[in-house]
């Protein structure tokens, strides 16, 4: 009698424990399910960010760097529906810091409210690169703000989407497919790198939603469809024009190219400057690979000295910038450098210092160049301070869907106008036209590092009269 009663407790207990151990694991599944599944992976260093979080026109913070207490304030308010005090905030937030594009943005959507508008979507790498993104950000702000000042399009206010792509290419994907999906989305102002805008462009194309990158420049994106545009000239003309410059110089050019493998803008870059340099006479002599585990700037030059090289071709991205930057530490002046447009960095004159004087660099604009046009004395006034050519291509990008809009206020209307061979709108300077592949009909803009006080480094990138 005594065995059976001791039996039925041990049966129970061992089923509790059996409950316990059952609900135990199926709780860790879950949580490695959901931590180690590849779609909710975060970048590197970051904390997870769900899909929804990576869109805002007002209801998230996307740029949480330097936030007012009255900015993060108007994005709750953004979020239960409260327009008004949301537009207060915002006007606050914007006497605090004047140089915010993200919430000026805000500030014109908060405005509109729920009345009727149309609606566009920006696509910037803020998880990557939150400078980038605010020079971006800043083009695509200054031309909203200015069109709902002068009424709208035809009478009806823009609004704007954000979205992060954080650089990543299959985010980026998943951000086109987003956009794709909104029908009250008209164009994209979008992406930055080639990398991102080739993953996202056959999204578009195939949803027939218009895409105007304001800043890849892979040869790649040429012809890639009807849909597919650009604000800044592509990397044929860039590298031409450095190959062009460095050959009246010396018409026995023997450069040695420093690129990064990984990347498609760069391995476009450096594919058109040695076809250029080629077809002028020169040629390549050496090819290092910033992006290699086992690269050596030290090592690289040396042997790219005793190969006969007399210049240097720094066609990396923003991701192996620091590598380029040792390259021009070490060679101390000693080979003239020419660099392609993600060299255009403050970071170069900080860190390059005086062996950075003499180096020229292809950008799409410059503030220099043109220092008395309308766009560049409105910036000034808008931001309280200068703006690069990312501002000025992104605010051409913007103007191109403002003006296809106002022609035909749908998808296809817009791309039509786009498309159209006699379409011009004016732009940070020069009239914003696009060729058959749907490139800008630009040309770059040369400049040359120069002793200087408008930067804080001393030297100052300079344009070059051409």
């Amino acid at each position: 009698m005594s065995q059976k009663n001791e039996t039925v407790p041990l049966l129970l207990a061992l089923l509790i424990t059996l409950l316990f151990f059952g609900a135990g694991s199926w709780w860790l599944y879950n949580r490695f399910q959901e931590r180690y599944n590849p779609t909710n992976l975060p970048e590197l260093g970051q904390k997870p960010v769900s899909p929804q979080a990576r869109f805002s026109q007002g209801e998230n913070l996307l740029i949480v760097e330097g936030a007012s207490f009255d900015k993060q304030a108007a994005i709750q308010a953004l979020g239960k529906g409260d327009f008004q005090q949301a537009v207060s905030l915002l006007e606050k937030s914007l006497q605090t810091n004047q140089n915010d594009p993200e919430a000026l943005i805000y500030l014109n959507n908060a405005r509109i409210g729920q009345a009727k508008s149309y609606t566009i979507a920006v696509s910037v790498p803020i998880g990557g690169s939150v400078n980038t993104s605010l020079e971006i950000l800043r083009g695509v702000a200054q031309s909203q703000n200015q069109i709902n000042q002068a009424g709208g399009i035809n009478g009806t206010p823009l609004k704007v989407l954000i979205a992060d792509d954080a650089y990543n290419p299959e985010i980026a994907a998943q951000i086109a497919q987003k956009l794709a999906a909104d029908n009250s989305i008209l164009g994209v102002v979008g992406h930055t790198s080639s990398d991102t805008s080739l993953a996202a462009a056959a999204i578009y194309q195939k949803a027939g939603l218009v895409m105007i990158s304001p800043v890849s420049t892979s040869v790649k994106l040429s012809n890639f469809g009807d849909y597919i545009f650009r604000s800044v000239p592509s990397d044929f003309v860039a590298a031409r024009a450095l190959a062009e410059s460095s050959l009246q110089k010396n018409p026995n050019v023997k450069a040695v190219v420093f690129f990064n493998s990984q990347s498609n803008y760069s391995q476009s870059l450096k594919s058109e400057f040695t076809t250029a340099l080629g077809l002028g006479g020169g040629q390549v002599v050496s090819e290092f690979d910033l992006s290699s585990l086992t690269f050596s700037p030290s090592k690289s030059l040396q042997q790219a000295q005793q190969e006969g090289a007399n210049l240097i071709a720094l066609l990396g991205d923003s991701g192996t910038l620091d590598k380029a930057l040792q390259v021009v530490q070490i060679n101390g002046r000693k080979l003239p450098i020419v660099a392609g447009d993600d060299v255009y960095s403050p970071k170069t004159l900080d860190v390059g210092g005086k062996n950075a004087l003499g180096m020229v660099v292809a950008v799409a604009w410059h503030l220099g160049a043109n220092p008395n046009s309308p766009f560049v004395n409105n910036s000034r006034q808008l931001w309280q301070g200068d703006v690069n050519w990312r501002t000025a291509t992104a605010y051409d990008a913007t103007q191109a869907l403002i003006a296809g809009i106002k022609a035909e206020s749908s998808r296809e209307g817009v791309q039509r106008a786009l498309r159209s061979s006699d379409f011009s709108v004016p732009g940070a300077t020069n009239p914003v036209r696009f060729l058959p592949s749907g490139d800008r009909n630009q040309s770059v803009q040369l400049v040359v590092v120069e002793p200087g006080s408008r930067s804080s480094f001393g030297m100052d990138f300079v344009p070059i009269s051409r």
